[in-house]
């Protein structure tokens, strides 16, 4: 059993015989077992971090690229000298099977080397002003520059690669953070940040808080508090955005409805394939998950014996076995909404066609068709392993289809027909598409984030640098 702490200006807070401090216990979803247990702060805490963030900032704000460059590498080394431990740690919080375990792990690594190498090229850019007759006199260039401290709400299900899109970019660019664990997977979390601080992390440029979400406020709203990088649920990043005032940066990565299409042009073995594995990979745990799958109906009917067969060979449950696909959902609570959700759609019309049941806070792989359009597993994220088919007859009705949805981060379309990938390029009103392979693919270089209610903003590592820093112009005359 482990115990996580605080860290607040290079101090851990909140050890095992601390009274002063409160203590989550955690368990395992899939067992009940006790993993450990978490410090729990509160306001007090909470404000030492953001005090601790500013202060650093004035030193690191000022430190040089190679510094940055170092301080990057190092925790990407330790991350892969410690693999072992953290996907132990991982499986055991949240539940995540050990295949994907070890893949948030690599690029939990990456995903700081990523921030290390995109310095390379990071620093003042000359800009030619030719076309303007008064500039011949004058020179010109832009530089981005640090914000400030920048608060990271990180959400349970990815609490280690989630964290580094925060953590990475911001150290990158000379920023400070106060980072917020989920109170679902603390352990990882804080780990992580012990992990940073091993790897040499000045003091007070990372700081880590576990406490309940609503606190939050006492420092999101604070001057000094640059920015807030959210990850989690609509319902509660859209409140936190109402609460900003409006000078305050923010970005809101949110819920998705992710949706794949078929085509009749498309390998289906391996469509079908990707997308079982995408619905109920992680037991569906993942924002862009595969929750509707379209179907063009000329093939409509092999699709179907596919993703019946391979939803009944899924196998599901101890995510400590090397062939489990499906763990646990990471509550009781989750596990209900699922269910209910099912249920709902069963009891409006909807037909379970293959997988199903529940065991504990194991919702089985489910695969449902016929799904009636006002129910809210049609609408709403239903993060868990559910699988909707849905036939369609003309493509553009995919376009039409998808962007009457309230969510949009990315989409997977299986088709080897141009025209069909041209129209969905230009017309899906999404964040990112990916042809021939499920939409839950992510490349951590790449620009991430959604439209309409999955969000605004974009995370990626050099988005996020980006998005974490303002531009300055310089221009001067000469003598």
């Amino acid at each position: 059993m482990i115990h996580a702490e605080l860290l607040i200006d290079g101090h851990f807070i909140g050890g095992p015989c601390d009274q002063a401090t409160g203590k989550a216990v955690i368990r395992n979803p899939y067992n009940g077992a006790i993993v450990g247990t978490a410090a729990e702060g509160g306001p007090h805490e909470l404000r030492g971090c953001l005090d601790a963030a500013w202060d650093a900032y004035q030193t690191w704000r000022f430190s040089s690229i190679a510094e940055r460059q170092a301080l990057l590498r190092r925790i990407a080394s330790l991350v892969r000298e410690r693999r072992d431990e953290l996907v132990d740690l991982l499986v055991a919080e949240v539940g995540k099977p050990l295949m994907w375990a070890r893949g948030e792990v690599d690029r939990l690594a990456i995903t700081f080397e990523i921030a290390s190498q995109e310095l390379e090229d990071w620093g003042e850019e000359e800009v030619s002003l030719p076309l303007d007759p008064r500039g011949k006199d004058y020179t010109a260039s832009v530089s981005r520059f640090p914000i400030g401290p920048v608060l990271c709400i990180v959400p349970y299900n990815w609490p280690f690669n989630l964290a580094a899109h925060k953590l990475a970019p911001a150290l990158a660019v000379g920023n400070t953070v106060i980072l917020k664990a989920s109170p679902l997977a603390p352990l990882c979390t804080l780990a992580l940040a012990r992990l940073i601080h091993d790897a040499g992390c000045p003091h007070g440029v990372v700081n880590a808080w576990n406490g309940p979400t609503p606190l939050i406020s006492k420092i999101s709203t604070d001057p000094r508090c640059r920015m807030v990088s959210f990850t989690g649920s609509p319902a509660v990043g859209w409140k936190v955005k109402q609460e900003l005032p409006p000078e305050k940066k923010v970005t809101l990565e949110l819920g998705g409805n992710g949706f794949a299409v078929i085509s009749d042009s498309a390998d289906i073995e391996w469509a079908s394939k990707r997308c079982v594995a995408g619905g109920y990979g992680y037991a569906g745990q993942v924002c862009i998950a595969v929750q509707h799958v379209l179907i063009a109906e000329n093939i409509y009917d092999a699709v179907r014996d596919n993703f019946v067969r391979m939803t009944n060979d899924c196998v599901w449950g101890d995510p400590q076995n090397e062939s489990t696909v499906c763990g646990p959902m990471i509550s009781n609570e989750a596990a209900d909404r699922v269910q209910d959700w099912i249920d709902e759609a069963v009891s409006s019309g909807a037909g379970i066609i293959a997988g199903g049941g529940r065991e504990e806070n194991i919702i089985k792989p489910t695969l449902l068709e016929n799904l009636p359009k006002n129910v809210r597993l049609s609408n709403e994220e239903v993060f868990g392993p559910v699988v909707t088919l849905e036939k369609y007859h003309r493509f553009d009705e995919v376009v039409e289809r998808i962007n009457g949805g309230k969510y949009g981060i990315h989409a997977g379309i299986f088709t080897n027909d141009a025209d069909e990938r041209l129209m969905a390029y230009q017309n899906l009103e999404v964040g990112g598409i990916v042809f021939n392979d499920y939409p839950t693919l992510r490349f951590d270089g790449l620009p991430y984030g959604g439209t309409k209610l999955s969000g605004f903003g974009r995370e990626g590592v050099r988005y996020a640098m980006e998005e974490m820093t303002d531009w300055k112009s310089k221009v001067t005359r000469q003598a």
